[in-house]
């Protein structure tokens, strides 16, 4: 658990820096015309990199730090639907700005989901049987 949190946290970070530092160059990539005012995807890339420290924050004790995880994995879906929405419903978004939803959102439903179970467990244990014997 420790691991996919840190890496979570490596990429995130690096992620997170990439567009703060240079916040044209992934619309350069995809073909995307450049955003009018690039501050607000910096500031984007800002909140994806503090995801970052939340995820090595928990990373130190996946277990009791599960509702870092829980936001996380949160955003994590709420990325897509947002995409799905703004792409494919209204048609307000360019559906080359989902490039990045595979390694940004979708490698990490699974691995995050898992550490919350894990988590759920250590909580809360097993039952407890009923009856005596």
């Amino acid at each position: 658990m420790a691991w996919v949190l840190y890496a979570a946290a490596v990429y995130n970070l690096l992620w997170g820096a990439w567009v703060v530092l240079f916040p044209n160059h992934y619309f350069d990539l995809v073909g995307m015309p450049r955003p009018l005012h690039p501050s607000l995807w910096q500031c984007v890339g800002m909140i994806v990199g503090v995801y970052g420290i939340g995820y090595a924050c928990a990373a130190r004790n996946p277990l009791i730090h599960w509702p870092i995880v829980l936001v996380g994995l949160l955003g994590k879906v709420a990325g897509p639907v947002g995409y799905i929405d703004g792409a494919w419903v209204r048609g307000t978004l360019d559906p080359a700005f989902g490039v990045t939803i595979p390694t940004n959102d979708l490698v990490w439903w699974v691995p995050f989901a898992l550490i919350l179970l894990a988590s759920w467990r250590y909580h809360h244990g097993p039952a407890p049987s009923e009856g005596g014997g």
